[in-house]
């Protein structure tokens, strides 16, 4: 038995790959909400209802993918061009904090400036500090040929580090009762409600159109050939004359900042300060979102709305019928790998020998 790359892959496989990869997660992971004690159909029923059955959960699950829609960005860009950024958590960490440092210092009151002109620096510093993150992994990586997984991995734990040592110096926020959190920024700062009594924010708008930028970037610029050239094979990219090392490093520019971006906007959007807890892990979701969107784009946005409903439906399904919540995490999970495998199949068919 071995595998054949398929000359040409019939269009009912293409359809039928997502399909069989739903069927099959929600196949397996209904084998753990059996295990709980739970009834299958009645918690699969809540999860949906918690994530999509209803205004209140329509919102809630936009507000959870905002921040999914740019660290999945991040991850699809990094990964279009063989810079594999692991690293997106501690990115959103340090735009966040460079946000609260612009729109939030001097005891909460911000620098003596228009919010006008403290905005856009708020998000210009939150992008920057992501930015400056990734630098030096693309770096080492093209100068050195140092493993950016190994360095992007560790320097989550290192920004989270420095994040707590802030929280509880220099940036704490006096009033908040000993509580490890920053200064809020200032009320002019925050973004707008987009839908009135709920807690969807204009930070979506940002989202989306990170997303269509970025998807007219890959698409219809040099630089996005360029990008997408290096991906597909850097050698004979090189050979064609292209900048391999300058276009990882744009990527990684282009990388960190949206990642940074996501930790202002969830700053400016939802919380109003950085806390260590404010982020259940965004930068680790983004990767998969990007994989199950297979680094397109558009695709972000879907995979992330579907993430962010599963995660926000777990929620709704816990409370009814005592399911770990922690099975969200298994669902996108085996959904990765599900797709993955039937993304495999359409390039590939089983030879029996």
């Amino acid at each position: 038995m071995q595998l054949e790359r398929r000359g040409t892959t019939p269009r009912w496989l293409l359809l039928a790959a997502p399909v069989g990869a739903i069927a099959f997660t929600l196949l397996i992971t209904s084998l753990l909400v059996a295990w709980a004690g739970a009834p299958v159909t009645r918690a699969y029923a809540l999860l949906l209802e918690g994530g999509f059955g209803s205004r209140f959960a329509w919102t809630e699950t936009l507000t959870r993918a905002t921040p999914l829609i740019l660290t999945g960005l991040a991850a699809a860009v990094a990964f279009r061009a063989r810079l594999f950024n692991i690293g997106g958590e501690g990115q959103l960490y340090a735009g966040a904090l460079a946000a609260v440092a612009v729109g939030g210092l001097h005891g909460g009151s911000g620098f003596d400036a228009s919010p006008w002109l403290l905005f856009p620096l708020m998000m210009l510093a939150a992008a920057l500090a992501g930015a400056l993150l990734l630098i030096g992994p693309a770096l080492a990586k093209s100068r050195l040929g140092v493993d950016e997984v190994v360095t992007t991995l560790l320097l989550n734990f290192i920004v989270l580090l420095f994040v707590s040592a802030m929280l509880d110096g220099p940036m704490k926020d006096a009033s908040a009762m000993g509580w490890p959190q920053s200064v809020a920024i200032q009320d002019a700062l925050q973004l707008g409600k987009l839908i009135e009594r709920s807690r969807v924010h204009t930070g979506l708008l940002w989202s989306l159109a990170a997303a269509a930028a970025l998807w007219a970037l890959l698409k219809h610029t040099t630089t996005g050939f360029e990008i997408r050239a290096v991906g597909a094979n850097a050698r004979a990219a090189a050979f064609a004359g292209m900048p391999v090392a300058a276009v990882q490093v744009k990527v990684a520019l282009l990388s960190g900042a949206l990642a940074g971006l996501a930790g202002a906007i969830e700053v400016a959007g939802r919380a109003g300060y950085v806390t260590l807890d404010m982020s259940p892990g965004y930068g680790y979701s983004g990767i998969v979102i990007a994989m199950l969107a297979a680094l397109n784009p558009l695709g972000v946005v879907a995979a992330a709305v579907f993430v962010a409903g599963i995660l926000v439906g777990a929620d709704s399904m816990s409370r009814a019928v005592n399911v770990p919540t922690y099975i969200a995490d298994v669902i996108v999970s085996v959904s990765l790998i599900a797709v993955l495998v039937a993304t495999m199949f359409t390039q590939y068919r089983i030879r029996l020998r």
